[in-house]
């Protein structure tokens, strides 16, 4: 009930936001199915990839307006691997209503980490020389890093968050020079959920299934390989 409350607050302020700063219709619903989802994320509820993909559609329209090329074409991806991890969740699952939270590998993790840099870099030097991008390199890094917490998210892999918080911290800054002010606050709040999200899901990890079982070590955690 007190999160359900927390929820409802975190909306009225949106909606306040959005009065004062004249943000558009588009925006706002943007905004509105963005905290939505993330929220439903963060307590792994299966809903929150049906209202993520009226998020990714409302994004799309908003970047193109913006001239954030890497963010608009990233939401063609989002919207594949959207349906790719509703699919995932559901299955392998058993009798949980999602698929179990697994933990990211340290090889794999490297090479996350690797492709993030060189897609970065191809992916700006494209931008800024074949587009009017407005701050190409930054916004090809938060759109991979982006891309990467997506991925780890539709495999249901803890390790999604801390790349998500690295995105929401950049990303408050980037939007706000861009004077997408209602859309900076949003990622502001994302921030909060996305530390919830990391603290609930390995809580959530460290127990089996079912209650009073004892706390898995972490040789006996599921990783993503």
């Amino acid at each position: 009930m007190k999160k359900l409350g927390l929820l409802v607050i975190m909306l009225l302020g949106l909606c306040a936001a959005a009065y004062f700063t004249s943000s558009s219709a588009l925006e706002f619903t943007a905004t509105l199915s963005g905290l939505l989802c993330v929220w439903l994320t963060a307590r792994q509820n299966i809903w929150c990839w049906p209202i993520g993909l009226v998020n990714v559609i409302c994004f799309f329209a908003m970047f193109y307006e913006a001239k954030l090329y890497a963010d608009m074409l990233l939401q063609v991806f989002f919207f594949v691997m959207s349906v790719q991890g509703w699919i995932v969740w559901l299955t392998g699952r058993g009798t949980a209503k999602v698929r179990p939270t697994r933990r990211l590998t340290l090889l794999r993790g490297i090479l996350l980490g690797i492709a993030v840099i060189a897609v970065t870099g191809g992916w700006g030097m494209v931008l800024e020389r074949y587009t009017d991008a407005s701050i190409p390199y930054l916004d090809a890094f938060l759109a991979t890093l982006s891309l990467a917490a997506q991925l780890l998210l539709s495999s249901k892999v803890l390790e999604n968050w801390v790349v998500w918080i690295a995105v929401d911290v950049l990303s408050v800054g980037m939007y706000a020079y861009k004077e997408l002010y209602l859309i900076a606050l949003l990622y502001a709040v994302f921030l909060g959920i996305a530390v919830s999200g990391l603290l609930s899901w390995r809580s959530e990890l460290q127990l089996h299934a079912w209650p009073g079982a004892r706390p898995l070590s972490t040789a006996d955690q599921p990783e993503y390989r």
